[in-house]
């Protein structure tokens, strides 16, 4: 049976790699049974036409085909059949698809696979597959010189067209990069012909083509190369002032080399013969096709193409993206799970046009050619992050951009960038195998070791040198990676290449405000008034930002008032202060000419807003704010000075922001009244802590989603109430604010960050103490302030815990700070009944130095039950299950707390809760060999991961089901599970569970035989548990995996020492039976010949120890014959006689017996 562990959005598994060098070429000879370069259709293995039915089908079919022998996804078949507009019951309505077309195709025709479905064909099958290997063997043949081949290959590559690329898919983004590889074939061959000396026939051709592509540089050359073959010298050079002025008029630019090489051949040479120039022979024109040869090199991904046909050097396209996507998939639909981390970057389409600058997009990126760190340098409003996302836009690895301007710490660098990149999310503690990643600059360096991307720094003046110190690190690691910073002022790193963000020249800057009023003034004509829009732009320096905001007054000004107010105004500005630079000035003027157009009641609100942190909402502005805030919203808005834009998902109405200049400049304006500051800072304080007393509670309930969300949004803002009560001593309601929040940190994983918050609320007073000078007894606790102190020091400990795996608990500050905390919150009073003091008992943990903590649970439990609500109950028991599962005698006593919580979650409707409960019933399941009842648990519990947005939970899920398949025999099916969980592990940059992943793959490979491989898959998960801190049965499962490798490499001599010290280990942490039985089964395999005796007591202590408990397979099977065996050996007197002995030992004699043996 295939475990049913994808759900319903499950993402694309990555693209299948490039063939190896040197790999046999593509089977051309074989029939194409699906075509797709055209309306979709199938044959079947007589050629005949297969009947396909409906649109739906065809469209199934041909993403099915577009990804042929690799899996597609649910989530991108249902986006490839319906696009925008899928049924209520996608996953279903999919899969009722499905066997429709297996019914027309054979029942084998599409398989079901971990993750989606495939179509079980060759590559070699499908037209367009086909299409792209003969493209490559083509281009290879051109390239070693072999022109008619090339020309042959070629065109039996093209006649597989019948029409449009998938014709039948809903949409055609995908058909962009075959129909772009069509055109390159074209190129190509089209080059054959012309060494082949066939330009005469090629003229009409190539203007034709010219015709459809005006800007193809590399076809104007090959139309000039084919007239000049036919002795007609005046129409090449013709045909190159056709393609000079077209690239001129058109784009602004000049021709490129290539064209400009000709163009000198044709002046300086009386040549007629193109075949007889040195551009076409085939060392010269090598140059030509190499564009063709790089973009064909590749073989054809899921769902990557370009939005144009003829695409620039740098199109997304010519590099399919990592994790089976392309990078031209940042500018496609929205995706349905906005808060997943995308494999293709964060760019954001733009709404506005962008003008010129093509030259600088040109040097920008030729810059990143050379250097992996390029700095825009400019002033505020030079276009400078304008600039970066265009330029990122036709980058060939996926670009993320991280704004910096919200920032008011250097230390949040890191972290901002974590969260751009998609790294935040819940973290649902699937086992105790999960390690948390709480250091940003670790998380992102793990990240991005092996990734190409293209990081943009926006706005790093006033967090330089923290900039600095990330892009420094980031680069030092990250080998692959590339960085474009915008900044007032370098970075200052090295290797460093500075590109100063110039004014727009001058016919830029005219193109640049006639765009802009037209988008204000419908029908505005600059020509009319030339002379006035010139001097606009040339008294603005060509600044972008200031020429917008002098468009947007052509609301209320013509162009001549607009340019007779900025004679008026910046008659002081013309020759500049020598104290501040130019184009300070002259921003700083355009800004303060806004102001002076505001009426009071603007100003006063502009004032006011600028207490804001990143952005904000209608509700915040109305309670922050003063006067008619959706009028005075509605007027800065027209006027520009405030940017309106739908929240994420749109279902939250409008979010606002100032641009980083207009912010900066607010906020001068709003110190000059500094009565009117104080009461909106008032405001805004009061304003979020209210919201964080609102969203706590619903944070652990059904309506979590929303006010998840909700608070990342206003984050910003809570970080700047928390530094603002901090930095002011307001220690109450800075204890207040950090406790609402301590939920949403640990749930959000902002746990480090979350505990530095809280050692800077509780540095602002002393606890209070009783008459002994400790902070305990009634008199520390009648002060209104010990409590809020008390749980705040619990939490902070719970979130360093969390997030610091190598945390120094062995230091004795630390363990006095644990054992008062331990005393205050160890007894049954309210406050040990919510969070965060129900978190006590892990004090006990660290303090006992022993993961049996079940006395201090029932304690903790009890008081729940007594002062808590049922989400406090459920956390309570579900620490408790846990314990109960790993410990020895805990599985007789779960049962009772496990349907407890399935009643108690289910009341909740807290998705975190229920996630953790279906991990628990499912790992119980596990240690009792119900593999059945896991699966369907973690199946569950994956889904509801999925539902909260918490890809980084799949990796151990899947793993989890990766072990059932094992146990249940299916080696195949395991492997392909691993393989889905190092993806998933590889897309959402998660490495805390390669060590469970890599120990239960060396149990594969020696379960396949393959004892090399095994020992390699122990080392590495061995090295990545030393990563972090692993929980006790890991290491013995290490010691277990160990013991059998080392039998199946030495022998028995060797491998019985490792049993018996993984032994000795997990009864000091007192282990499960099941754990324990494993370890003495283990020396008894190896004790088999030399002491089969003892052997046959250990297998039968071991059975006694798991009591009703069955052994799961393969273990069954082994020990099954090895009882065989030595009953055989022994005789069955003695053997059973062995057996009774046995069954009395406890694991404690077991140990002794061995250590006496040895």
């Amino acid at each position: 049976m295939v475990p049913r562990w994808t759900p319903a959005r499950y993402p694309d598994a990555p693209p299948a790699p490039a063939p190896a060098s040197g790999s046999a070429p593509a089977r051309h000879n074989d029939p194409v049974r699906y075509r797709i370069l055209g309306a979709t259709e199938a044959r079947d293995e007589h050629g005949t036409v297969v009947p396909l039915g409906g649109a739906r089908l065809r469209a199934l079919l041909a993403a099915l085909a577009l990804r042929a022998g690799r899996t597609a996804s649910v989530a991108s078949l249902i986006d490839d059949v319906w696009h925008e507009d899928p049924p209520q019951d996608a996953p279903a309505a999919l899969q009722a698809l499905v066997g429709r077309l297996r019914r027309a195709l054979g029942k084998d025709a599409v398989e079901s696979v971990p993750g989606g479905y495939r179509l079980a064909a060759d590559p070699a099958e499908v037209d367009l597959h086909r299409f792209e290997a003969l493209v490559r063997e083509g281009a290879t043949a051109l390239d070693d010189g072999d022109a008619d081949a090339a020309a042959r290959i070629l065109r039996e590559a093209l006649a597989l067209w019948r029409g449009p690329a998938l014709a039948d898919l809903p949409d055609r983004a995908a058909a962009a990069r075959p129909e772009a590889q069509r055109l390159e074939a074209v190129r190509a061959r089209i080059e054959a012909d012309l060494r082949l000396g066939r330009g005469r026939e090629l003229v009409p051709e190539v203007r034709e083509l010219l015709a459809v592509h005006p800007y193809d540089e590399p076809l104007h050359a090959q139309l000039i190369r084919a007239l000049r073959a036919t002795g007609r010298g005046a129409d090449a050079l013709a045909a190159y002032e056709t393609a000079r002025r077209t690239l001129a008029d058109g784009l602004g630019t000049d021709p490129g080399p290539e064209l400009r090489r000709l163009y000198g051949e044709l002046l300086d040479s009386d040549s007629a013969s193109d075949s007889a120039s040195p551009s076409d022979s085939p060392a010269d024109s090598a140059s030509d096709s190499a564009s063709v040869s790089a973009q064909t090199a590749e073989p054809h991904a899921t769902t990557g193409d370009p939005t144009t046909v003829t695409p620039p050097p740098h199109a997304p396209h010519s590099d399919p993206g990592r994790d089976g996507h392309h990078a031209h998939e940042r500018d496609r639909a929205p995706d349905r799970h906005p808060d997943r981390p995308s494999a293709t970057g964060n760019l954001r389409p733009r709404l506005t046009s962008f003008v010129g600058r093509e030259p600088e997009l040109a040097a920008i990126r030729s810059d990143l050619q050379r250097a992996r760190l390029v700095t825009l340098t400019g002033p505020g409003g030079s276009g400078k992050t304008r600039l970066a996302e265009e330029t990122a836009a036709g980058h060939p690895a996926p670009a993320w951009l991280a704004e910096l301007a919200p920032l008011d710490r250097a230390d949040a660098v890191p972290g901002a960038v974590v969260s751009a990149l998609g790294l935040r999310d819940t973290v649902l503690l699937t086992s105790e195998l999960s390690v948390a990643h709480d250091d940003p600059v670790a998380l992102l360096t793990e990240f991005c070791a092996e990734r190409d991307l293209l990081l943009i720094l926006d706005n790093c003046e006033h967090v330089i040198e923290a900039a600095a110190r990330l892009a420094e690190t980031l680069l030092t690691h990250c080998p692959r990676m590339r960085i474009l910073a915008t900044s007032r002022e370098p970075l200052g790193v090295p290797g460093e290449s500075v590109r100063p963000v110039d004014p727009l020249p001058e016919e830029t800057a005219h193109r640049l405000f006639a765009e802009r009023a037209a988008a204000v003034r419908p029908g505005f004509d600059p020509e009319q008034d030339r002379a006035a829009v010139a001097e606009i732009c040339t008294r603005l320096d060509g600044l972008p930002l200031a020429i917008e905001l002098a468009a947007a007054r052509l609301r209320l000004l013509t162009p001549r008032q607009i340019a007779d107010r900025l004679d008026d105004r910046f008659q002081l500005l013309t020759s500049g202060s020598r104290t501040v630079l130019p184009r300070q000035q002259t921003l700083r003027a355009v800004v303060d000419w806004s102001w002076d157009l505001l009426d009071e009641k603007e100003r006063t609100f502009l004032r006011e807003v600028s207490v804001f942190a990143g952005g904000w909402d209608l509700p915040a502005a109305e309670a922050v704010c003063t006067g008619d805030t959706a009028l005075l919203l509605g007027a800065l808005v027209d006027k520009s000075l405030i940017v309106a834009a739908p929240s994420r998902g749109g279902e939250d109405g409008m979010r606002y922001r100032m641009l980083e200049t207009i912010h900066e400049y607010a906020t001068e304006r709003a110190a000059e009244a500094p009565e009117t500051r104080a009461a909106a800072l008032a405001r805004h304080t009061a304003y979020f802590l209210e919201l964080m007393r609102r969203a706590d509670p619903l944070l652990r309930t059904a309506d979590q989603l929303p006010w998840i969300q909700r608070v990342e949004r206003e984050l910003d803002n809570l970080r700047a109430v928390l530094r603002r009560t901090i930095d002011a001593g307001e220690e109450r309601t800075a204890l207040e604010l950090a406790l609402a929040m301590g939920w949403f940190w640990s749930l959000r994983n902002y746990r480090r960050e979350g505990a530095d918050w809280g050692a800077a609320a509780l540095a602002l007073g002393a606890d209070p103490t009783g008459p002994d000078g400790r902070p305990l007894g009634p008199e520390a606790e009648a002060d209104p302030r010990y409590w809020p102190r008390m749980r705040l020091r619990l939490l902070r400990l719970f979130l360093l815990s969390d997030s610091a795996p190598g945390m120094p608990f062995d230091d004795p500050s630390l363990r006095t700070e644990l054992a008062l905390l331990q005393e205050v919150f160890g007894r049954p009073i309210p406050q040990s009944a919510t969070f965060p003091g129900l978190l006590w008992p892990f004090t006990t943990f660290v303090l006992d130095g022993s993961t049996d903590g079940r006395a201090a649970m029932d304690t903790a439990t009890q008081a729940c039950r007594t002062y808590g609500g049922p989400w406090e109950v459920c956390v309570a028991l579900l620490f408790r299950a846990h314990i109960a599962v790993d410990s020895r005698g805990g599985l007789d006593s779960v049962d009772e707390d496990l349907a407890e919580l399935r009643r108690l979650s289910r009341q909740v409707g807290d998705r975190w809760l229920k996630a953790h409960v279906c991990t628990a019933v499912g790992e119980a399941a596990m240690a009792r060999s119900r593999f059945a009842e896991a699966q369907a648990e973690y199946e569950e519990g994956l889904h509801l991961a999925y539902e909260m947005g918490v890809y980084s939970e799949a990796p151990l899920l899947i793993a989890r089901l990766a072990e059932i398949a094992y146990r249940a025999g299916d080696l195949p099916l395991a492997r392909r599970a691993i393989a889905e969980s190092d993806s998933e592990s590889e897309r959402y940059g998660v490495l805390d569970t390669r060590a469970f992943v890599r120990l239960l793959s060396a149990h594969i490979a020696l379960a396949e035989g393959d004892v090399a491989r095994a020992r390699a898959e122990w080392r590495s998960s061995v090295a990545w548990g030393a990563r972090g801190t692993p929980p006790p049965q890991f290491e013995a499962g290490i010691a277990h995996a160990d013991a059998k490798i080392t039998f199946r490499e030495s022998g028995p001599e060797a491998a019985l020492p490792k049993a018996v010290d993984g032994l000795r280990l997990a009864i000091r942490d007192k282990c499960a039976e099941p754990v324990l039985a494993v370890l003495a089964e283990a020396a008894a395999v190896s004790l088999a010949v030399s002491a089969a005796p003892l052997a046959a007591r250990l297998l039968a202590a071991a059975a006694q120890w798991r009591g009703a408990l069955p052994t799961p397979e393969p273990d069954r099977s082994e020990l099954a014959a090895l009882a065989g065996e030595l009953r055989e050996h022994l005789g069955e007197d003695a053997y059973e006689k062995e057996t009774a002995t046995g069954e009395r030992l406890t694991p404690e004699d077991a140990l002794a017996l061995l250590h006496h043996l040895g």
